[in-house]
């Protein structure tokens, strides 16, 4: 729902995790064929978009911070899925945004597929190792990840239906990181919990996951699905960006002392007389001013969610929703 998806945006939420990467199952698409998004933020779409918008159910987005060098999108054939690959020293990351149709096995069949036809390419790399990630809505349920006791959840064709996606798991080296028993997904009506949503890594980068949890802190309006946070200890490039004085918030009785004292120590006895002295004192109180900025000015802490009309009544309202989202998964 678009509500969803611009709450999750337009608030400060992704800023306090320091997320890089959020991946979205089932995005809004407006009626200009694009999904929303904040200005920080690269939106990467299925391959099929442009083609096929009513299969669009995968959507990537990357901080802009991240360098573009480091990654980039590769071909899948369906709009349930988004693929990147990010690459720096340490190897390659594919990163698969999956939305699986709770009807059909196509995504599963054609991810397996993709991985047999394109297996050099995932499992090796020429400096450092490849890993695979897997994540998103897989729309099945199982007692292994599902709390055991919900016995409505298991029926003959849905037990079935799970077996076919812990195979094709299986069967690309994928193990699940996201904790048995975490469930994700409350349902409109009933109002139950239940769980759909996975994280699979590749076996050998176990170890590089950090954490892989879920947030029902960050749950926000009409939100049926809890977001998922998983850290990887893994180094990209960022593009750095200049820090920027804060005139705001200077004392201006302390600057002018600090520029006098620095204006006192050139030589300011000689008169001008050619162009060259005239250089050398705008030099010096260039100089003067730029050490008293450094002395007495503050860096202004700019983060990607800074509004210039924030108020403090805004935040304390939105800590009021977020305490209600958190009540309402208690």
């Amino acid at each position: 729902m678009p509500t969803c998806q611009h709450d999750l945006l337009s608030g400060n939420k992704l800023t306090k995790e320091n997320i890089d990467i959020l991946a979205i199952q089932e995005p809004a698409i407006n009626f200009n064929n694009m999904s929303i998004a904040a200005k920080e933020w690269t939106l990467i779409y299925p391959s099929t978009h442009t083609s096929n918008l009513e299969t669009t159910r995968s959507l990537l987005l990357i901080h802009s911070q991240i360098s573009m060098d480091s990654w980039s999108q590769l071909y899948f054939p369906l709009g349930n899925v988004t693929v990147i690959q990010i690459t720096s020293a340490w190897g390659k990351l594919m990163l698969f945004n999956i939305y699986n149709d709770g009807k059909h096995n196509n995504t599963i069949k054609l991810l397996t597929k993709y991985h047999k036809d394109n297996q050099a390419n995932i499992r090796h790399n020429a400096s450092g190792n490849a890993h695979t990630v897997w994540l998103g809505d897989f729309n099945r349920h199982h007692p292994y990840w599902d709390d055991p006791g919900d016995d409505r959840l298991f029926t003959k064709e849905a037990t079935l239906a799970a077996e076919i996606l812990i195979e094709a798991v299986a069967e690309t080296g994928l193990e699940l990181v996201l904790p048995c028993g975490l469930l994700t997904h409350c349902h409109s009506a009933t109002k139950r919990w239940s769980r759909l949503d996975h994280v699979f890594i590749t076996d050998h980068s176990i170890d590089m996951v950090t954490m892989c949890n879920t947030l029902p802190d960050h749950r926000g309006i009409n939100m049926d699905h809890l977001p998922i946070l998983m850290e990887l200890n893994l180094v990209v490039n960022i593009l750095e960006v200049d820090p920027i004085p804060n005139f705001r918030e200077v004392d201006w009785d302390e600057f002018w002392k600090a520029l006098s004292t620095h204006l006192e120590a050139t030589d300011r006895s000689l008169a001008i007389i050619c162009q060259r002295q005239l250089d050398e004192r705008c030099t010096k109180l260039t100089e003067a001013i730029q050490a008293a900025i450094q002395d007495q000015v503050p860096i202004m802490e700019i983060t990607p969610k800074s509004k210039h009309w924030w108020t403090k009544e805004l935040t304390q309202l939105h800590r009021k929703t977020n305490k209600m989202g958190r009540q309402s998964y208690e």
